[in-house]
């Protein structure tokens, strides 16, 4: 999996925000698939304008997440998420400041309120499941 750091690099070589995007889309490309059977209500994060599932597993120790979204580039967004949070610890993803990551890429200045609306609702779904973990 890419790591944040790779990602930020990644982004910084491209001019254009087409580009940017493209390359994001191509890592939600890269997510494993999620199957059908887990894309229930229950998975649903609330507050997002894609459909947008969440499978969490592991303990406080090591957390993974399974997701997928109907929206190509929701799956990427949810590909950036995914280099931060998943395979990390609990109190890893509890202390990262997702903020200051999506800064650095600039990415709220190019996201529609709604699709950032969206970004933030995933990231707070995963914080929560964090939280009880640990």
């Amino acid at each position: 999996m890419v790591t944040t750091e790779e990602i930020i690099d990644d982004l910084a070589f491209f001019d254009d925000w087409e580009e940017r995007y493209k390359y994001i889309i191509d890592l939600g490309k890269e997510l494993a698939d999620m199957p059908d059977a887990l894309k229930t209500d229950e998975r649903l994060v609330k507050g997002c304008q894609s459909n947008v599932w969440l499978e969490p597993a592991g303990n406080a120790a090591k957390l993974e997440f399974l997701v997928d979204s109907d929206a190509v580039i929701v799956r990427g967004l949810l590909a950036l998420v995914m280099a931060a949070f998943s395979g990390k610890s609990a109190q890893q993803i509890i202390d990262f400041d997702i903020d200051a990551y999506f800064g650095e890429l600039d990415l709220t200045n190019h996201l529609s309120p709604t699709r950032g609306n969206g970004l933030k609702a995933i990231v707070g779904k995963i914080k929560a499941i964090a939280q009880a973990a640990v």
